[in-house]
């Protein structure tokens, strides 16, 4: 099973950096595995610490993948980090050891610290509409607009049935890239057909 979450690490200049991604448990273990290349990965490379956030802000989410990266973060109790503000909770990690792959590299993190801050109220489809809008989002580069389009239009209905003001901004944010990315791609086209 993977748990969408969000990973915070810190840069090398002691900012911190935002990343949604799938975290798994492997026995005692937290997997993480970021893409080669990324600014995670790095950060995991050098500092060998993270943290795991539960969040049902899916704007954070959508943010991400959108160009929306300044969320509020506060300090960790044990590991050198930062965990989201907006964590229901989360679980401060250290890297015990790492499996080369030549696209993602998987992490196996021990736990050295987790809290509890906000209690979960529960499920809302507008939340897992913004999620899986999100993860169409980041591959848009791999999918084709049909694809796209079909699970737009099934994943707008829990929009209009279920979303707050959250989710509404989040699922604007996504319509706008995917409008945008499609924008560029006809420029291209039409630059190289010139």
């Amino acid at each position: 099973m993977i748990n969408e979450t969000i990973i915070t690490t810190l840069n090398e200049d002691g900012s911190v950096h935002i990343a949604p991604m799938g975290v798994r448990r492997e026995g005692d273990y937290y997997v993480i595995a970021p893409f080669k290349p990324s600014t995670t990965l790095q950060n995991l490379e050098r500092s060998g610490q993270a943290v795991i956030n539960m969040t049902d802000d899916v704007r954070i989410f959508a943010g991400c993948i959108t160009g929306h990266y300044d969320w509020p973060t506060i300090n960790t109790s044990v590991v050198n980090g930062k965990r989201l503000e907006a964590a229901l909770s989360h679980i401060e990690v250290e890297v015990a050891r790492q499996e080369g792959d030549d696209i993602r590299p998987v992490f196996y993190c021990h736990e050295k610290h987790q809290e509890t801050h906000t209690p979960f109220m529960g499920l809302n489809r507008a939340k897992a509409a913004v999620l899986e809008a999100a993860v169409l989002v980041s591959r848009l580069h791999m999918l084709s607009d049909e694809k796209i389009d079909s699970e737009i239009v099934y994943l707008q209905i829990a929009i209009d049935k279920t979303a707050g003001e959250d989710e509404l901004e989040a699922w604007g944010w996504l319509m706008h890239r995917i409008k945008t990315f499609r924008e560029q791609n006809v420029s291209k086209a039409q630059g190289s057909s010139a």
